[in-house]
């Protein structure tokens, strides 16, 4: 991705969209990401990289990187890292505070100006230590979904993709396990997608890292047993797609919660879920692989 664009005191250049805002600008004014990305990346003197986290509503996009933050910023096996600005925390705040009230975190809202920004830098310990500037958005599965049938819709997740270093796609694998063809379909138009903006010529197979993260695993356990057999299997139409056209794609199977209750109120007709407690297996893998590839 391109270098952070010097500020001076007349206007200060997006890091997403590098749309000019005036230096005291707090969200850039065309596409809403935080001016602070722009000053911290340029306060770091070396190219920050974008990890896009993808996936459908309710696949568990929010929870999932809620979690990640969580478990690096604990030095999970053996990583360091350090949020640059106070904005970065907000999401894993959101996310454990809910999670620890049996709650799930709200539904991420359509308008990016509400979206919660992580900016971490990030370093595995031991050998040869490799620092990386992460950033890492949460957004609105039904934003990607409008993005995906209407390009430009979204113009942000187009210049986010653009600049991004690696994907994580999260999958559900529940419904998928179940029959539903949903999770295959809307898998195949984000990888389509994605096809479309990094135009190769044929022969060749696009080099950008993506992760394949079958989510709620712990509804179907032979995910983790081999999640590559699992998408094969579940998944065909998304599977015969990462062959033919990416060269650079590894399968995980992740969960976070470890049971769930429902729950309604007297007079009303729907149904919520609670989650009673946590169990967070295969969080971290997918991200320890995309950090080995960038």
């Amino acid at each position: 991705m391109s270098k952070p664009v010097a500020t001076d005191s007349k206007y200060t250049p997006c890091l997403i969209c590098e749309t000019t805002n005036a230096p005291n600008a707090i969200l850039c004014k065309e596409c809403s990401a935080p001016m602070a990305l722009v000053h911290e990346a340029l306060a770091q003197e070396r190219d920050p990289q974008m990890v896009s986290i993808l996936g459908d509503s309710n696949v568990g996009k929010t929870v999932y990187l809620g979690f990640l933050l969580d478990m690096l910023s604990q030095r999970a096996n053996d990583f360091e890292a350090i949020p640059r600005g106070a904005y970065s925390v907000d999401l894993q705040q959101l996310v454990i505070s809910h999670m620890a009230y049996r709650m799930f975190p709200p539904k991420t809202p359509m308008e990016s100006d509400a979206w919660n920004w992580t900016y971490y830098q990030i370093c595995k310990r031991g050998g040869s230590p490799k620092w990386v500037d992460l950033v890492m958005p949460d957004m609105a599965g039904e934003a990607i979904a409008a993005e995906v049938a209407s390009p430009s819709t979204f113009q942000i997740i187009q210049n986010l993709l653009n600049k991004s270093s690696g994907l994580l796609l999260l999958v559900d694998a529940a419904l998928a396990a179940n029959g539903s063809a949903q999770p295959d379909f809307f898998a195949l138009k984000m990888m389509s997608y994605i096809d479309t903006m990094f135009v190769c010529k044929r022969g060749k197979r696009i080099g950008m890292p993506v992760a394949i993260v079958l989510t709620k695993a712990d509804y179907c356990p032979e995910c983790f047993d081999s999640p590559r057999r699992f998408t094969e299997a579940n998944l065909n139409r998304l599977w015969n797609l990462c062959e033919s056209r990416f060269s650079k794609v590894e399968f995980f199977a992740s969960s976070v919660v470890g049971s769930l209750a429902y729950a309604t109120a007297e007079g009303e007709d729907f149904v919520t879920p609670v989650p009673l407690h946590t169990a967070l297996r295969g969080v971290l893998e997918p991200f320890e692989w995309m950090v080995e590839q960038l």
